[in-house]
């Protein structure tokens, strides 16, 4: 074998055991994992992902976002003005923002009260919220309308009663 060969293959074994790989983009953790190995991830940067909900807690220069995964909801500490970004938070009137949360993840954060959370360092909004549009059921109306009907007939009756 040549010596530019042996050169060449010597370096690149070097490289490839001293280096480490780049990271790859992981996959995000669930909240119950992240709940059920808290430990594990404690201080580690993690990836989470979910809806908004709930209110937006801007707290100074700082905002505390609540983003359930479809289990249970974590609290995310962020920069005010990544909350600003968001549109919507999820309630009954509304399908909140769906985003992607990587961060620092504390099982008992010793600078928020001892509580569980992730401190962002980036967001990426995978989908936009929307409002929701609920009809009025049918059977519910009819129901209200008859409950209206009989209240209505006992405060007659009572009227009645008393005379």
């Amino acid at each position: 074998m040549s010596n530019n060969r042996k050169l060449i293959l010597i370096t690149l074994f070097t490289a490839l055991t001293l280096f480490p790989a780049a990271p790859a983009f992981s996959q995000a953790l669930s909240s119950g994992e992240l709940i059920k190995e808290a430990s594990k991830y404690d201080g580690k940067t993690v990836t989470y992902a979910g809806e908004v909900i709930g209110d937006i807690m801007r707290r100074g220069e700082s905002a505390w976002v609540n983003i359930s995964d479809g289990n249970n909801a974590l609290g995310v500490w962020m920069s005010a003005r990544e909350a600003k970004e968001i549109e919507f938070a999820g309630n009954y009137k509304n399908q909140g923002d769906s985003l992607e949360v990587t961060g620092v993840f504390h099982r008992a954060c010793l600078e928020h009260g001892g509580d569980m959370d992730i401190h962002a360092k980036k967001l990426r909004k995978l989908a936009t919220g929307k409002e929701i549009k609920r009809a009025l059921d049918a059977g519910k109306k009819k129901l209200g309308i008859v409950l209206f009907g009989v209240l209505f007939l006992i405060w007659i009756l009572t009227l009645f009663k008393h005379r």
